[in-house]
């Protein structure tokens, strides 16, 4: 990868049981300039990594004792950037699906290639130092990041954070009426390591504890919730993997007595790749009585993927495409249009991120009446009351 042979040479570990294989995927890598070490199986790997750091690591699946996919559990519960890279001579769907769900950067099959070997090895150590310089900037900047490749220390900061984790409400208001229309329920907390919802997701997902999170939003979310604004809804988060927890679709789940008036909002930004029955899940999810929102409209994924799988009762537009609007023409094309667009399709549209009176007048040119932001109320405890 045109790195020196000197102290810049990146690290490489490679675990085959095969010691034909192992030796001729070393002498590759270290003929393509890298520092290779070796291990003939699972547990030999866990202490090589124990006492040293890679940029790269390789690893058979089939291997006796502790397998690839162990040694994938036992090298994230270490370090959750180092990339691995796992090769099988028997390949199958349901190992490929589970070693990338378990963070597996390739999925290999014998014999490979030795140019392939080292180009994938080349990539991953190019993401594996665009990860550590990441890492130095959020440091440098104070981010909130900052226990990324930290596994028990991101634990400590994310028990932390659930601990003082609150909910802030934030009014959605009519313009034309200048009424209050809902509330959003925004995910707070007070621990500096974590101190942003986008943040303390990032950390339940690198620890498998989204359902947990989510549980803690939805019965903290409703707790003032039962007092709320008559006729006003409830916007409020859900995280794609949410609609794998069945807690969600329980008749006697946290938000289940209030579901007729609970907006469910899905980001665009998340993909619904992986999540299985989508449908079936959204449509249980109706008929408890719950609707579904999908958020950020314009910045996630393109394409219909949302809108075909989530059919939603209500888009929010994403604040990128509400900043500045009445500066920006292009702006203005594109949101008449989304909105033209949803009002064809029976679907309700708002705007967040609304701060100056120039971008509301102009949103409601362009037909948008639903709008929510500073402008009109911060978000606070329960209930913030909005000024027109």
């Amino acid at each position: 990868m045109g790195t020196d042979r000197g102290l810049d040479r990146p690290r490489a570990l490679v675990v085959e049981d095969d010691e034909r294989i192992l030796r001729a995927h070393a002498r590759i890598l270290t003929n393509a300039g890298y520092a290779v070490e070796t291990a003939l199986d699972g547990l030999a790997a866990v202490q090589a990594f124990g006492r040293a750091s890679f940029d790269v690591i390789l690893s058979d699946i089939d291997m006796p004792g502790m397998d690839g996919m162990q040694l994938l559990e036992r090298v994230r519960a270490h370090d959750l950037d180092v990339p691995v890279i796992v090769i099988t001579g028997n390949p199958s769907v349901e190992t490929a699906i589970r070693a990338i769900e378990q963070g597996a950067l390739r999925y290999l099959v014998k014999p490979v290639d030795a140019q392939v070997l080292v180009n994938v090895a080349n990539d991953a150590v190019r993401l594996h130092r665009i990860a550590k310089a990441k890492r130095q900037a959020l440091d440098l900047a104070g981010g909130v990041d900052r226990f990324v490749g930290d596994r028990a220390g991101l634990a400590a900061g994310f028990d932390r954070a659930m601990e003082s984790l609150h909910v802030a409400y934030q009014p959605i208001v009519s313009w034309s009426t200048k009424t209050l229309y809902a509330y959003e329920a925004l995910l707070r907390s007070r621990e500096p390591t974590l101190p942003y919802p986008v943040a303390m997701l990032d950390a339940a997902e690198r620890l498998g504890r989204v359902h947990e999170l989510g549980r803690v939003i939805r019965r903290r979310a409703i707790e003032p919730a039962v007092p709320l604004v008559e006729g006003a809804l409830l916007f409020l988060n859900l995280h794609p993997a949410d609609l794998q927890d069945e807690d969600l679709f329980r008749p006697d789940g946290a938000l289940a007595a209030i579901a007729g008036r609970v907006v469910l909002e899905i980001t665009e930004r998340a993909s619904l790749d992986g999540i299985p029955d989508v449908r079936a899940r959204i449509s249980a999810l109706r008929k408890v009585g719950f609707r579904i929102a999908v958020d950020d409209l314009g910045a996630g994924y393109a394409g219909l993927t949302s809108f075909t799988l989530l059919e939603p009762d209500v888009v929010k537009l994403d604040i990128a495409l509400v900043r500045d609007i009445h500066l920006e023409p292009k702006k203005q094309t594109v949101v008449r249009t989304l909105i033209t667009m949803c009002k064809e399709l029976g679907i309700v549209v708002t705007a967040e991120g609304i701060e100056v009176p120039e971008e509301r007048d102009e949103l409601a040119r362009a037909g948008c009446d639903l709008m929510q932001g500073y402008l009109f109320a911060k978000p606070g405890d329960a209930f913030p009351v909005p000024t027109f």
